[in-house]
């Protein structure tokens, strides 16, 4: 009896392991836990055409909104671990989110797999011309005078941009007004208008409205200079140790082998290292960084770290 289920346990690894290896043997779904035209879409269809391609297997997107990203991405890590099924998903809903909210629908640690990091994408900071300022300096030196005058404007409670501007609040010692919108477009017409007179924003929704003269960018939120952005300096470099670059990677449930996770992995390295899709992703300012799933869990950490004082400072709750 205790051989039968020994050969049986064999031939069950051996067949998961060979499924590994041909992968993908059916239709492939990359849910993204936000509306078509956000980034994480932008990354899975570029992802999705290349690798369509080349594997001649079909992929589709499935877009679920909802919840901060939570909803797409609690839907992912209830699907099957077969390969049928992954996600590009955010610092949102796989590390800020646990931040925030009293409790989730899913645990990152424990019910997904991380599979690669798969793009960066600088945040600026900008603000409105009237300001009068020209770098980040004079910005915190107009601010800091006139404590609670000025708003800056985000794309809702507990997103990246309004972290990135309650941080930048906090390192300066000053105090500002916050306004949510909807979407980034809505945060850009609130700044040309002068309704908000700041705003720390992906660079494609910004850059691109630079030749109406009504908005300044005074510096980038990378770590590092941007090869995106080469004449802009970073938050560091203008005095305020903020780093805010907006990341996504690849995931998928739990429970799904190694050597498939190693085998996707390696193919979707490929993709969004690829000159044609690098040529696209640097037209939305997204530069590929592709890595180990240690990499991955690493950057979620640092996110944690990053944000959980910012958070605690700011009070900011979702219920």
């Amino acid at each position: 009896m205790k051989r039968s289920i020994i050969a049986a346990a064999i031939l069950a690894l051996g067949m998961i392991c060979a499924a590994a290896q041909v992968w993908p043997t059916k239709l492939v779904k990359i849910i993204v836990p936000f509306a078509a035209g956000a980034t994480p879409d932008v990354v899975a269809r570029l992802i999705a055409d290349d690798l369509q391609t080349r594997l001649n297997q079909a992929f589709i997107i499935e877009n679920r909104p909802g919840a901060s990203g939570n909803t797409g991405t609690d839907a992912v890590a209830k699907a099957e671990p077969d390969g049928g099924t992954f996600g590009v998903s955010i610092g949102g809903p796989l590390a800020i989110n646990t931040l925030l909210f009293p409790s989730l629908p899913y645990d990152p640690r424990k019910d997904l797999t991380l599979i690669t990091l798969l793009v960066t994408q600088p945040s600026v900071l900008a603000v409105n011309a009237s300001l009068g300022v020209n770098d980040t300096r004079a910005l915190i030196d107009v601010i800091k005078r006139n404590p609670g005058k000025y708003a800056f404007g985000s794309i809702g409670a507990g997103s990246l941009s309004h972290l990135a501007m309650e941080a930048i609040a906090l390192k300066s010692g000053a105090q500002l007004v916050h306004v949510p919108y909807a979407s980034s477009p809505q945060a850009v017409t609130a700044l040309l208008r002068n309704d908000v007179q700041m705003v720390c924003l992906p660079a494609i929704s910004i850059m691109p409205q630079l030749h109406s003269g009504g908005i300044k960018v005074l510096a980038v939120s990378t770590a590092e200079p941007s090869p995106l952005l080469p004449d802009i300096p970073t938050l560091k470099e203008s005095g305020i140790d903020v780093e805010a670059d907006a990341w996504s990677g690849l995931i998928a449930p739990a429970g799904i082998p190694k050597a498939m996770t190693a085998r996707i992995g390696q193919f979707v390295a490929q993709a969004v290292t690829t000159p044609v899709v690098r040529d696209k992703l640097a037209m939305q300012f997204m530069t590929p960084i592709p890595g180990t799933p240690a990499e991955f869990r690493a950057r979620i950490d640092d996110d944690i770290a990053r944000w959980s004082p910012v958070i605690e400072a700011a009070k900011i709750k979702i219920e």
